[in-house]
C-alpha cells in the first residue's frame, strides 16, 4: 500500500461503481487472517470486507456484519470490541500481506528489473485482493488515531521498499526522474486505483494486469533511449 501522502484515504467509492454482481469471486482468501483467528472472528472479517467495500464504514451497522454471517447483532462483541476495531483488523492486515508480497520479490542487483518486479508484484496483489484493497485504501479516516498510526507505518515501509529501488536505478542512471516523490505516487497509483473497477472476472487476471502496468511504470521512469523517444518537457 502507498504511503499517506499517495492516494486519497477519504471518501467512499460506491457499491455501484465498485461492483456490479457479477464478481462472485471470495471477497477474502483462504489463509488471508491469523491462523489464529477463531472461525467465528473470521466470518464476521469476512463479511465486514464485503459491507465495508459496498456500503462504506459509516454506512455499515453491526447488524449488517452479523446478518451476513446468521449471527445475532450482538454476536459481534463477543469477538471484538466494536465496530472500529474490525476495520483495523482488516486495514492492518491486509497492509501486512501487501508488504509481505513487495517484501517477497526477489532482487539480483538488475535495478530496472527489481522495480518491474515490484510494480508487478504490487499490482498484482491489488488486483488479486480488490474487495479487501478497496477498504484498506478508502476507510482509513474511520481508523482511531493509535489504529491509523499502526497502518500508516506499514504504508510508509511500503513506500520505503518501493523509493529504495527507484532512488537505486535513478543514481545508477537508469531512470530519469527528477523528483521522486511525484515518480512514486504515479507509480503507485497504477495498483491502488484498480481496486475501484477491477474484477477477476474480467478479461485480464492480475498477473497480466502487474506484468502490464509494470511496463507502463518502466517507460515513465526510464532515462530516454531504454524506452524510446520522450516528449519534449513543457
Amino acid at each position: 500500500m502507498a504511503a499517506v501522502s499517495t492516494v486519497t484515504e477519504g471518501g467512499h467509492v460506491g457499491a455501484s461503481e465498485a461492483r456490479d454482481g457479477r464478481d462472485d469471486h471470495r471477497a477474502v482468501p483462504d489463509g488471508f487472517w491469523d491462523p489464529r483467528t477463531t472461525t467465528a472472528a473470521r466470518a464476521l472479517l469476512d463479511s465486514a470486507v464485503r459491507c465495508f467495500a459496498d456500503l462504506g464504514y459509516h454506512a455499515t451497522t453491526t447488524r449488517h456484519i452479523t446478518a451476513g454471517v446468521g449471527l445475532s447483532p450482538g454476536a459481534l462483541y463477543v469477538h471484538f470490541a466494536s465496530k472500529e476495531e474490525l476495520l483495523h483488523e482488516i486495514t492492518r492486515t491486509g497492509h501486512e500481506r501487501a508488504l509481505e508480497a513487495l517484501l517477497a520479490v526477489p532482487d539480483d542487483g538488475d535495478a530496472r528489473e527489481h522495480v518491474r518486479r515490484l510494480v508487478a508484484a504490487h499490482v498484482t496483489w491489488h488486483a488479486r485482493h480488490h474487495t479487501v484493497a478497496r477498504v484498506c485504501q478508502y476507510e482509513l479516516a474511520a481508523l482511531d488515531a493509535p489504529h491509523r498510526a499502526t497502518v500508516l507505518d506499514l504504508r510508509a515501509r511500503f513506500t520505503a521498499t518501493l523509493r529504495a529501488a527507484v532512488e537505486r536505478g535513478a543514481a545508477e542512471g537508469l531512470f530519469d526522474v527528477p523528483d521522486v516523490n511525484r515518480a512514486l505516487r504515479a507509480i503507485m497509483s497504477l495498483g491502488i486505483d484498480l481496486v475501484r473497477w477491477y474484477r477477476l472476472d474480467g478479461a485480464d487476471s492480475p498477473e497480466f494486469l502487474g506484468e502490464c502496468y509494470a511496463e507502463l511504470a518502466l517507460r515513465m521512469i526510464d532515462a530516454p533511449g531504454l524506452s524510446g523517444p520522450r516528449p519534449p518537457a513543457p
